[in-house]
């Protein structure tokens, strides 16, 4: 006996891999391959492992500002992102990585966890919520987040709808982590 909205369930997934595979193939044939763009998008993607690159961001702010209050903030929220998305969210969901044949045009980490959400698009969004409070760097903060979440399907490690929901949900968590440290 099949339950109920199981077809429904399927169809909204066939859906979804229609778009993966759309944007997968438009991606390949118009972006990999360039070795400017690849250099960009692979280093992005390396620098943005573990978060690395919002750390960085967040202790160069609270430096220009003589405040490390928003490096602790921005760190402590990170932790927290990681904590659900890497551990909680990705474990029950378990979907696997696009796959990727031949060899990668620069080294990078394949990761652990399973594909979705993506980890790096939700901590981009997070950081960038919360560097961008009274800054004037605001759009270049989330324009980096944008570049780091794409950096994930041009690298072949996500599929376009974990790098999508990667976002919507870093941008959730940003705008709450916004409200708790007002």
């Amino acid at each position: 006996m099949r339950a109920a909205g199981a077809g429904v369930g399927r169809g909204v997934e066939a859906f979804i891999t229609g778009i993966d595979e759309a944007v997968e193939s438009w991606w390949e044939d118009n972006l990999r391959g360039k070795p400017t763009l690849d250099r960009i998008m692979y280093s992005l993607s390396e620098a943005a492992n573990h978060s690395r690159l919002w750390h960085a961001l967040g202790a160069l702010q609270a430096a220009a500002r003589r405040d490390p209050r928003g490096a602790q903030r921005l760190s402590s929220t990170l932790f927290a992102e990681a904590a659900l998305v890497n551990g909680l969210i990705k474990t029950a969901v378990g979907r696997r990585r696009p796959a990727f044949e031949g060899q990668r045009p620069h080294s990078l980490r394949q990761p652990l966890t399973s594909s979705f959400p993506s980890g790096h698009a939700s901590a981009a969004m997070v950081a960038a919520a919360l560097l961008s409070r009274r800054s004037r760097w605001t759009p270049a903060y989330y324009t980096l987040a944008a570049a780091v979440a794409a950096s994930r399907v041009h690298v072949g490690l996500h599929h376009a709808s974990d790098v999508a929901a990667g976002m919507a949900l870093g941008a959730a968590l940003g705008a709450v982590a916004r409200r708790i440290w007002r």
